[in-house]
């Protein structure tokens, strides 16, 4: 689906030296970008070519009666003989030259010199060189081929024909036998064609080796047409001419294989008597042109072939009088050269574009037919179409417009006229369904020669850029309101403002093009060739145009410019929406920036990079089309760009990470290979090699449209504008649409409930159930519901969310019963009461709330079974009425909701209904075993009522419904109550509440306080054995758990005597002192066993030294005094070695982390030096330092012992685990040894406990008027605080860093900064008495 546009043209005139001098012959330099031309008057003239559509920056200006001064050189010749023939030698830079009286020249372009290298009899006719340049094949007038190595030697001469005994016996009269060479794209063959003597006798094509000159192959003899040959430069086919006015029937095009035989045809749809002169086919095989002789003109007609059809897709006039001739760019596919006798030489540049609209209407031309498919009804690859327009002749461009209800068409026709039509709704075509409808022109009093960029920029305003040439310069404009057209054309290129009217009424639903009446309002003369054009989507009557070099002007219509002077003009665009190279493929889109919708412009260039204004998107684009969400949008604003690269990738990238300014997206950037499990969300892998965008469709359709290189055409529907359309249908809540789009792409259901969050959609599902109006549709959406959050997981790839969309679900393991909080259950449950009061009663109905019921989580099944039996007793009843006619029956309901649930959980409920008739239907729907049932339901039917219910509620796992029938079972079922308390213990306070006799009340809250015990609360159990008067079990319960308060109350409520009292004292002492509670124990030793000694030496033990001071002073007693004196001491003594040790230790991890460190940076470094690509990782490292390990630093230990007597193990290793936390043993050039060394050095520090311990002894030790013990204390205590802060403080330096200074990192440095600058932090230092500070 391709049209071939013309994007510029390029005229040049050769000022050619004589009168009556014309072109005869042309060659190439494709390796110097020059064209050469031989004239009849033996002149050499040169032109440049353009290498690409940027190369015109120079902004060629030729005017009217400009010239272009080529190179010029006259070759001399013998006189009377002329340049017939001629061929660029790219080997020796030089043109070799045929004449007609058989000289072969070698005339080399930068030397200007000419050499003759050769004489041939009869004349030369053509000259054609090899691929390779290796080999040179001459024909002569007289039927010969010659075949000549570079070196000018004959490598072979035959007879064209050698089957034809007259080609030797020409006669003397001079006739000339017209012949054709085109070589095979490798060189290893070439075709001749002979051209007939008369259109009745045929001849035949022959096919030569290169190597012996032997004929390969030969066709059948047919009539060909002149000497049209060309081979096709893939070497597939040889295409020819054949002709057959004999038979009173237009030309065909023919096609032969290597070997002779024909491999297909087509007719060119052109009247008899008219004659294919030449066939050229361009560089890459894609396009074959040819030159058309008829009586009123000659006209270059370009084909291509999609799908075995071949589509006549432009057309270039011509007058008899200009004799044009014609030849592909070699290098460029799209360039094609046209030159006249009289030196008019007119580079075309063509582009495919997309046959596609916007509105996803494909028009194909195929000459004078417009093939035309609405895509949004169905896929029709051309040359198939759901109709077509035929027109009077050849169309060359069409342009499509939508506005509301109707369409127009503008066609450019190849004789220069215009057409317009008028099409209804799209959604009407189907009518015209496999019709031809007829085109009128319009009428008109001018006509437009060399058009290009046909475009709409109103319903009733075309745009279109011309070419100046004389004969537009005669066409006579006869309108008085055409005045203001410029008359000057001092410019090569205009702008064409046409106005149409229509004069005729168009019939509704029908197709018109009669009554149209254009004019030209307006003239404006551009500097420079256009590139392309595209309408200001956000403007009416406005346009971009694109100049050379991809700079870009605004033009606005005169129609919008209320009288204003000039009618039309130009605006500047600001330097961020031109390109930086000329674009041929540009669009205008509106894209939403800022909450405002504003024009951006995209254009794509020859080398495959694609522009957004200035900035560049991607390297290797393909092809690019636009997205546009918007449902129902007059003006859609583009949500996405759609790209395809040439690695066959499509990317699908979203308007807003494009426009994002401060984020530089590249979409060659995007490609990255997805996490393992994971889609890739920025691309898709085309399924065939060189497939590209042709169309998109936009909003809910949400499709993309490619075409493969064989023309077939593939929709597929992206998971991410599927998605998107989906999300934008719930926001407009539109939730039929939704779930609509969610059936036919397979997208979980869970998304209408997860985007917005489930508690807004269950105030939403009145309307979701009004407008999907389908009970199947809702049954589907039921059964599909999950807890999960479906859209934040299953396509976070593809959709983004916002936060405010993010609703907490509940955890349905954790909270069962929290039906509220349950999404599927409050989701089902909304639906469930929407389809009871808006929707009528019916089966299907009754059928999709036991589905809602069913589905719940958990399953509402009781509730389900109760709405069955319902069914059930009516249906017993024998009530003939209309409602019961309404509901399905019992068992096709049963059924049903045994297909929904699991068939053992319907039993169970049925069983919960205390129904044993439902219960048994229900397992006999089940298809359970009657042998396994029956008895079991007979057994139940036997018991009481309450213990049948009780019997059913144990086996359903309801203890509390179970406690309650079997306590309204009497007292005979006592013990059974109580084993099942015991057995559930969370059934104890329903117990309580249950009975009210005293004696059972007891009964219950013993068992309930032997089960705490039993679990380790002794407190609460304690509290309970209490509400039920047990002291004994509740002394106990308060000694296990340590609370001597609590034992001591009880014991006054036992009233125990004062001998007990004192005897559980001293008990309590030796459980505390065991128990590591020396303090609690000298608090009962004092408190009860009035033992002060016992009391002193505990308090020691806990090292509450002010409290023990304070004890020995209030009872006056100076022996514990000195006791507390000597203990105190001790204490200092142990310390002070402690902390001098720890200085010690500090040191030696200091110094193994900074080796560890240095060492680690060294290897580093010599890594990097080397350019060796390794990742320096903690093991390799820490295996190198192993020469490093001083094992002494973490084994060699002091274990001496405290002289304390009264400092206990326990209480030693509790005050070690306090001060310093044990991170485990450090190994030597283990991996983690630097960083297990950081941490040792943290867990040092001085914790909580420590510096309270250290406090109270520091003021103990004041107290006992040992003021400089207690110094000393402090002086060691403070050192080695600020020692571990220094420590640590080097190592946070030096681990984030890369080097590591001998002189500034160590800890003698460290200490000394911090003791500067004060203790650091308010934590520091609050253990510090200030009357022992230092001065």
């Amino acid at each position: 689906m391709k049209n071939l546009r013309l994007v510029t043209r390029l005229p040049q005139q050769l000022q050619l030296q004589i009168d009556g001098e014309t072109l005869v012959a042309s060659a190439v330099d494709a390796e110097r970008r020059r064209a050469f031309f031989a004239s009849s008057a033996n002149f050499i003239y040169t032109v440049s070519l353009p290498a690409s559509f940027t190369q015109d920056q120079q902004r060629l200006q030729w005017s009217k009666i400009a010239t272009q001064h080529s190179d010029m050189e006259e070759v001399v010749l013998d006189p009377g003989d002329c340049i017939v023939a001629m061929d660029y030698l790219m080997e020796r830079e030089s043109l070799l030259l045929g004449s007609s009286a058989g000289c072969l020249l070698l005339y080399n372009v930068d030397e200007k010199t000419t050499e003759v290298v050769g004489r041939l009899e009869g004349g030369v006719n053509t000259i054609a060189s090899s691929p390779d340049g290796a080999l040179l094949s001459v024909t002569t007038g007289l039927g010969q081929l010659l075949v000549i190595t570079q070196d000018w030697e004959v490598l072979f001469e035959t007879n064209l024909d050698p089957q034809d005994a007259t080609v030797d016996n020409i006669d003397s009269t001079g006739g000339q036998i017209r012949s054709a060479i085109s070589w095979q794209g490798d060189g290893k063959y070439f075709a001749t064609l002979v051209a007939p003597d008369s259109s009745a006798s045929p001849t035949k094509l022959n096919v030569w080796e290169r190597e012996s000159g032997k004929v390969h192959s030969s066709s059948d003899a047919k009539t060909f047409m002149g000497a049209s040959l060309d081979w096709m430069p893939s070497g597939a086919k040889v295409a020819t001419a054949l002709d057959r006015r004999t038979e009173g029937k237009c030309p065909l095009i023919v096609f032969y294989e290597k070997n002779g035989l024909e491999r297909s045809h087509f007719s060119i749809d052109e009247p008899s008597e008219v004659v294919i002169q030449d066939l050229k086919w361009n560089c890459n095989s894609e396009i074959l042109a040819a030159l058309v002789s008829s009586g009123q003109h000659d006209v270059i007609k370009i084909w291509t072939c999609r799908n075995n059809h071949w589509y006549l897709k432009h057309e270039l006039r011509y007058t008899k009088e200009e004799e044009v001739k014609f030849f592909w760019d070699p290098t460029k596919p799209m360039h094609l050269i046209c030159w006249t006798l009289s030196g008019q030489v007119t580079i075309h540049k063509f582009a495919w574009t997309t046959a596609v609209s916007e509105s996803s209407v494909a028009l194909v031309i195929d000459g004078s037919h417009v093939l035309v498919t609405p895509l949004i009804l169905g896929l029709m690859p051309p040359p198939m179409s759901l109709f077509h327009l035929a027109f009077p002749c050849a169309v060359n461009e069409v342009s499509f417009v939508t506005n509301n209800s109707k369409s127009h068409l503008a066609a450019y026709l190849s004789n220069g006229s215009l057409s317009i039509v008028e099409l209804p709704a799209p959604d009407t075509w189907e009518e015209f369904e496999g019709n031809g409808i007829g085109v009128d022109p319009c009428c008109s009093d001018f006509t437009l020669n060399n058009c290009m960029h046909l475009t709409w920029i109103d319903t009733r305003t075309l745009i279109g850029i011309c070419c100046y040439s004389e004969d537009y310069s005669l066409t006579t404009i006869r309108s008085s309101e055409t005045r203001n057209l410029v008359d000057k054309h001092d410019s090569l290129f205009f702008i064409n403002e046409i106005e149409l009217r229509c004069s005729e009424d168009s019939v509704p639903g029908s197709v018109s093009s009669s009554g149209w009446q254009a004019r030209v309002s307006k003239k404006v003369q551009l500097e420079s060739s256009v590139i392309g054009v595209s309408p200001n989507p956000a403007k009416r009557g406005s346009a971009f145009i694109q100049i050379s070099g991809g700079r870009i002007i605004e033009y606005c219509s005169s129609l919008n410019l209320s009288k204003m002077h000039p009618p039309a003009q130009f605006s500047g665009i600001g330097s961020d929406l031109c390109f930086p190279a000329s674009c041929p493929w540009m669009t205008a889109v509106l894209c939403c920036k800022n909450g405002m919708a504003e024009p951006f412009l995209f254009g794509l260039d020859e080398s495959g990079k694609l522009y957004m204004g200035k900035r560049l998107l991607s390297n290797n684009c393909s092809s690019f089309k636009f997205y546009s969400s918007a449902y129902g949008a007059t003006e859609p604003v583009m949500s996405h760009l759609l790209v395809t690269t040439k690695q066959d990738l499509l990317f699908i990238v979203d308007a807003n990470e494009i426009l994002l300014k401060d984020i530089k997206v590249t979409i060659d950037g995007l490609v990255s290979s997805p996490a393992r499990g994971k889609q890739s969300k920025e691309h898709i892998t085309v399924w065939e090699k060189g497939a590209k965008l042709v169309g998109v469709l936009h909003g809910d359709e949400a499709a993309v449209i490619m075409q493969t290189t064989r023309g077939n055409l593939e929709c597929t529907y992206p998971r991410k504008l599927v998605l998107v359309s989906i999300v934008q249908a719930l926001v407009q809540r539109r939730f039929k649409d939704a779930i609509d789009m969610v059936r036919r792409h397979r997208i979980d259901f869970n998304i209408i409930v997860d985007y917005c969050g489930w508690n807004a959609f269950v105030n939403s599902a009145a309307d979701f159930v009004k407008q999907v109006n389908n009970l199947t549709h809702i049954t589907e959406f039921v059964c599909s519901m999950k807890n999960s959050n479906v859209s934040s997981k299953l396509y976070e790839a593809y959709i983004s969310f916002s936060d405010q969309y993010a609703v907490p679900m509940a955890d349905n393991e954790s909270s069962p019963g929290l039906f509220l909080g349950n999404k599927v259950t409050s989701v089902l449950m909304a639906v469930r009461k929407t389809l009871e009061e808006q929707i009528e009663e019916s089966s299907s109905r009754e059928l999709c709330i036991l589905t809602t019921l069913a589905r719940s989580e958990p399953p509402l099944l009781e509730q389900a079974l109760n709405r069955i039996k319902l069914i059930r007793e009516s249906e017993l009843l024998g009530l003939d009425d209309a409602k019961r006619k309404l509901y399905p029956s019992a068992e096709e309901s049963l059924k049903h909701l045994l297909w929904l649930t699991d068939t053992e959980a319907v039993f169970g409920a049925a069983l919960g209904l205390y129904d044993l008739n439902l219960a048994a239907i229900v397992a006999l729907n089940s298809q359970k075993d009657p042998k396994e049932f029956l008895p079991f339901l007979k057994s139940l039917e036997s018991l009481p009522p309450a213990i049948m219910r009780y019997t059913i509620d144990l086996r359903l796992g309801r203890y509390e419904s179970a406690l309650r029938n079997i306590v309204s079972a009497g007292n005979a079922y006592h013990e059974d109550c109580m084993k099942l308390l015991n057995g559930n213990p969370q059934l104890f306070p329903l117990g309580l509440q249950l009975f009210n006799e005293p004696d059972k009340r007891n009964q219950i809250l013993e068992a309930w306080g032997d089960h705490l015990s039993g679990e380790k609360c002794f407190e609460h159990a304690a509290l309970t054995y209490q509400c039920c008067s047990s002291y004994q079990k509740s002394l106990r319960a308060y000694r296990a758990c340590g609370d001597w308060r609590g034992v001591f109350t009880v014991a006054g409520l036992l009233e125990l005597k004062k001998e007990e009292i004192v005897q559980l004292a001293h008990e309590l002492c030796d459980e505390f002192q065991a128990l590591g509670k020396p303090g609690d124990a000298a608090r009962v030793a004092l408190e009860y066993c009035s033992d002060a000694e016992r009391g002193v030496s505990y308090y020691i033990m806990a090292r509450e030294w002010e409290e023990a001071l304070r004890v020995a002073y209030m009872l006056s007693r100076h022996d514990l005094v000195e006791t507390v004196r000597d203990a105190a001491s001790e204490c200092a003594t142990s310390l002070i070695s402690e902390y001098q040790e720890g200085l010690l230790k500090i040191g030696k991890y200091v110094a193994r982390y900074l080796a560890v460190r240095q060492r680690r940076l060294s290897l580093a470094a010599k890594l990097q030096s080397e350019d060796r690509f390794m990742d320096v990782e903690d093991d390799n490292v820490s295996e190198v330092s192993t020469s490093f390990s001083e094992m002494s630093a973490y084994t060699t230990r002091s274990t001496r012992e405290s002289s304390a007597s009264v400092i206990s193990s326990n209480v030693s290793k509790s005050r070690g685990t306090r001060r310093q936390k044990k991170g485990g043993k450090i190994r030597a050039g283990s991996p983690g040894e630097e960083m297990a060394l950081v941490e040792h050095l943290k867990g040092m520090a001085l914790t909580g406990g420590a510096q309270n311990e250290l406090k109270s002894l520091l003021v103990a030790l004041i107290q006992l008027g040992k003021e400089d013990r207690a110094r000393q204390v402090q002086e060691a205590a403070g050192n080695f605080e600020v020692s571990q802060r220094a420590a640590v403080k080097l190592a946070e330096d030096t681990v984030c860093s890369d080097k590591v200074d001998e002189n500034t990192h160590t800890l003698q440095h460290y200490t000394r900064m911090l003791r500067a600058h004060g203790s650091g932090h308010s934590k520091a230092g609050s253990w510090r008495i200030k009357a022992l500070s230092p001065p």
